[in-house]
C-alpha cells in the first residue's frame, strides 16, 4: 500500500524530474507570484483612490485591451523566435513595472493614470511570456509528460494566484509594508522568476520557416484552430467561462470592503487567498491524472462547480460563508484550466502551439476587457446581481459544451493532432499549407545549440 502510494505520489510530480522543467516551472511560478500580488493590489489601489467599481473596471480593462493585441503577437513570436529570449524581455519589464510602483506609492506620488500605465506594461508582457513559457514546456518534456507538466504549471499558477493575493493583501495591511512595500515584494519575485529563466536550455526555433508576416501567421493560427472543430469549441468556450467566470476577482475588493463592511485589507488577502485549498487539493488529485482516460469529462465537471461556485458567491450573505464558497472555486478553476490547457496541446501541432495557446490566453484579455461594462453593470444593477450573472454566463458555457462534445469525449482525448486535420484542413493563403503544418515534429531537443 506504502509503495502502491509513493508510486503515486511520484508520478504526480514525474515532469519536475527533468532540470530543464523543473526550472520553467520555478520561472513561471515566480512571475505568477508577481503578477497576482499585483493583480489584487490594482484594485486596491484603484479603489482607495476613486472608491468606484467602474475605476476598477477601466484599470483592468487597459491591461485586458493590452493583452488583447499583443498575445496573438507574442504566440507568433513564440512560434518564430527563442522561446528563452521572448520570456527574458518579458519578465524584465514586468520587473520595472512592478518596481516603478512600488516607488511611487512609497514616495506618495500614486496617481490613478499610473494605475493605467502599469496595466499596459504588464499587459503586453505578458502577452508575450504566456504562450512562450506554454510552448517552451512541449519541447522540454515532449508529449509524453505534456499532461502532468502542464497540470503541475497550471497548479503552481492556481495556487499562486490565491497564494500571492494573500499575500499582497497581508502585506499591505502591514503599516511597516503598506502598498507600496508590498508592489517591490512583487518586484522582487519577478526579477527571481528572471534569474531562472536565465538558466534555462537556448533551443533554436523551427528551422525553414517562411519569411515572417505576423498578421499572416496571426491570421493562419485562427484558420488552423477554426479547421478543428474540437479545438475550435474548446477554446470558445473557455473563452466566455474565463472572461466572465474569473471576473469576480475584480469585485472582492468592494465586495468584502462594501458588502460586507471589512475595511481592513487583510480580509481582502484572505478571501482570496482561501481558494488556494481547493486549488492546491484538486491540483495535487489531478496532476498523476492529467494524461489518463476521463480528463475531459473531469474538466467539464470542474468547469461546472467553477461556474456555480461563482453564482452561489454572489448569493451567500456573510463574509465567512464567502471564504468557503471561494474555496470551491478554487479547486474549479484549477480542474478546468489545467485540463483545457493540457487538451488544447495534444490537440496542436508543435508548429503551432504559440499561437493556439495566444488564442487561448486571449479570454485573460476578454476578461480585463469584460471588466469595465461589468464594473459598470454592478454600480447600475448591484453588485451582488452582477456577479450572479457572470457565474450563469460562465456555467451555461461549460454545459452547451459539454452537451456538444460528450459523443466525442473519447475522441478528443485520444487526439492525434496530425490525424487532426484530415479532410478539414482549410486553405491558408500564402502562410502554410497543410503539408507545412506537420513540417515541425514534437521533439526539438536536437536543435539546442
Amino acid at each position: 500500500m506504502v509503495s502502491v502510494s509513493r508510486t503515486s505520489l511520484r508520478e504526480s510530480f514525474i515532469s519536475l524530474s527533468l532540470p530543464d522543467y523543473r526550472r520553467l516551472w520555478w520561472a513561471g511560478t515566480f512571475s505568477f507570484m508577481a503578477v497576482q500580488m499585483q493583480f489584487l493590489l490594482r484594485g486596491i489601489l484603484a479603489w482607495e483612490l476613486t472608491e468606484r467599481d467602474g475605476a476598477i473596471g477601466l484599470v483592468y480593462l487597459v491591461f485586458g485591451g493590452t493583452m488583447l493585441i499583443a498575445t496573438p503577437l507574442g504566440g507568433v513570436a513564440a512560434d518564430r523566435l527563442p522561446k528563452r529570449t521572448v520570456m527574458l524581455w518579458s519578465q524584465a519589464a514586468l520587473t520595472a513595472g512592478a518596481t516603478a510602483m512600488g516607488v511611487a506609492v512609497i514616495s506618495g506620488n500614486e496617481q490613478f493614470w499610473m494605475l493605467a500605465a502599469a496595466g499596459l506594461v504588464q499587459g503586453t508582457a505578458f502577452g508575450f511570456y504566456g504562450p512562450a513559457r506554454v510552448a517552451f514546456t512541449t519541447e522540454l518534456v515532449g508529449r509524453e509528460q505534456l499532461g502532468n507538466a502542464i497540470t503541475l504549471s497550471l497548479l503552481s499558477m492556481n495556487s499562486t494566484r490565491v497564494v500571492a493575493p494573500s499575500l499582497a493583501g497581508a502585506l499591505a495591511g502591514i503599516a511597516f509594508f503598506g502598498i507600496g512595500g508590498a508592489y517591490l515584494v512583487a518586484g522582487a519575485f519577478s526579477m527571481m522568476s528572471f534569474l531562472a529563466v536565465l538558466r534555462l536550455p537556448r533551443v533554436a526555433p523551427a528551422p525553414d520557416l517562411p519569411p515572417a508576416r505576423p498578421l499572416a501567421e496571426i491570421i493562419d493560427g485562427v484558420r488552423y484552430v477554426q479547421s478543428r472543430k474540437h479545438l475550435r469549441r474548446l477554446l470558445v468556450s473557455s473563452f466566455i467561462i474565463i472572461m466572465f467566470g474569473f471576473n469576480y476577482v475584480v469585485f472582492i475588493p468592494a465586495l468584502v470592503k462594501d458588502t460586507f463592511n471589512l475595511d481592513n485589507d487583510g480580509w481582502v488577502g484572505v478571501i482570496s487567498s482561501a481558494a488556494s485549498i481547493g486549488a492546491v487539493a484538486v491540483g495535487l488529485w489531478l496532476a498523476g491524472r492529467a494524461d489518463q482516460p476521463g480528463r475531459w469529462r473531469v474538466m467539464a465537471i470542474t468547469g461546472t462547480i467553477f461556474g456555480g461556485g461563482v453564482v452561489a458567491l454572489a448569493l451567500t450573505p456573510t463574509y465567512w460563508a464567502a471564504v468557503l464558497i471561494v474555496i470551491i472555486i478554487g479547486g474549479g478553476t484549477t480542474g478546468y484550466q489545467s485540463l483545457s490547457n493540457a487538451i488544447s496541446l495534444n490537440l496542436t501541432e508543435p508548429s503551432h502551439q504559440g499561437r493556439v495557446q495566444s488564442l487561448l490566453q486571449l479570454s485573460f484579455a476578454g476578461f480585463g476587457i469584460a471588466a469595465l461594462p461589468l464594473g459598470l453593470l454592478a454600480e447600475a444593477v448591484g453588485r451582488r446581481q452582477a456577479i450572479a450573472l457572470m457565474g450563469a454566463i460562465a456555467t451555461a458555457a461549460v454545459l452547451v459544451y459539454a452537451t456538444v462534445e460528450r459523443a466525442s469525449q473519447t475522441e478528443i482525448e485520444s487526439a492525434d493532432p496530425e490525424l487532426a486535420k484530415s479532410a478539414t484542413c482549410a486553405p491558408t493563403s500564402n502562410v502554410n499549407d497543410c503539408s507545412l503544418v506537420t513540417a515541425v515534429k514534437p521533439s526539438t531537443r536536437s536543435a539546442r545549440r
